[in-house]
Order: structure tokens, then C-alpha cells, then sequence
């Protein structure tokens, strides 16, 4: 994400989530799990891909994750790049990775129901859809914890 987008999901990250479980910047998802072999083919793949502009994005919704919210982010030409990757790795991926994901930033995950209705209807109350800034494509390698980053390609084109 664009810097603001960056530190205005993070904030609320840093408010509303578990302290203990707060281990990652606020993110959107396109894969939970590429094999580490595919790590340069991934890089070499990313780099052609960010020649092109961001795809446009837009915060769209706020919704309910049952014991967490996140903003629902919608962003076809994103999707598009998912899926070139996707078919790409066709013979790597997980099963979860192999369905279409629906875009989204979690702002507060793994409370109490009650919890998190509150803050649901607490962000609807001033919430607009906006634009957001999609300024890169980055994978990192899971350590049991805190996440690491093994790739990170940012967009240089316009779109």
C-alpha cells in the first residue's frame, strides 16, 4: 500500500488487534503459501509484471470476520495479476491458494463476537469508499512468528 493507506490500516491495527498476535503490517493477501523453490522464478516474475503501472483499488466495504473486521477491498486488475501468477505456479499451489481470494485488510482478528461488532459498527458509522494506493507486490517467508521479507517489487509504470 501507498504510505497514508499504510499508516492509517496500521493504526488501526495497533488499536484493535491482540497485542501478542499483531506480528505483520496491515496487508492484503494474494497467496498464504508458494513454496520456497519458486522464490527466483517468483522474483524474475514480479519484476516483468510491476514494468506495468499499479492496478487500481478501492476500499469498498467494512465487514465482519465473526471474531475481527477488515475492509473489503475490490480491485479487478489486481485479481488479474493474481491470477497470472497463479497460473503460473498452477502445479505449486496449496489447495487454499488454488480458489480466488476475496481481497481484504484485516484491521482486528481472533476476538470476542462482541468485541468486534462493537468496532464494526463504531468504522461504518464514518466510512466512504476510497481509493487505495497500490504501490507494490512483496513475498515474505514465514519464521513461526514475526514474517520475513524475500521479495519486494514495486510498481514503475503507469497504468
Amino acid at each position: 500500500m501507498g504510505a497514508a493507506d499504510q499508516r492509517f490500516f496500521d493504526a488501526l491495527r495497533q488499536a484493535h488487534f491482540p497485542p501478542a498476535r499483531n506480528v505483520l503490517s496491515a496487508h492484503l493477501t494474494l497467496f498464504h503459501q508458494l513454496p520456497p523453490s519458486c522464490l527466483a522464478e517468483l522474483d524474475r516474475l514480479l519484476k516483468a509484471i510491476v514494468a506495468d503501472g499499479p492496478p487500481p483499488a478501492t476500499v469498498s466495504d467494512i465487514f465482519s470476520l465473526g471474531g475481527g473486521v477488515a475492509y473489503r477491498v475490490d480491485s479487478p486488475e489486481l485479481l488479474a495479476i493474481r491470477e497470472y501468477i497463479a497460473d503460473w505456479f498452477a502445479g505449486s499451489l496449496s489447495a487454499q491458494d488454488r480458489g480466488i481470494p476475496r481481497l481484504h485488510i484485516t484491521v482486528q482478528n481472533k476476538v470476542e463476537s462482541a468485541q468486534a461488532r462493537a468496532l464494526l459498527a463504531e468504522l461504518r458509522r464514518d466510512f466512504h469508499p476510497r481509493p487505495l494506493s497500490i504501490v507494490g507486490l512483496a513475498a515474505h517467508h514465514y519464521r513461526g512468528g514475526p514474517w520475513e521479507t524475500a521479495v519486494t517489487r514495486n510498481f514503475r509504470g503507469r497504468r
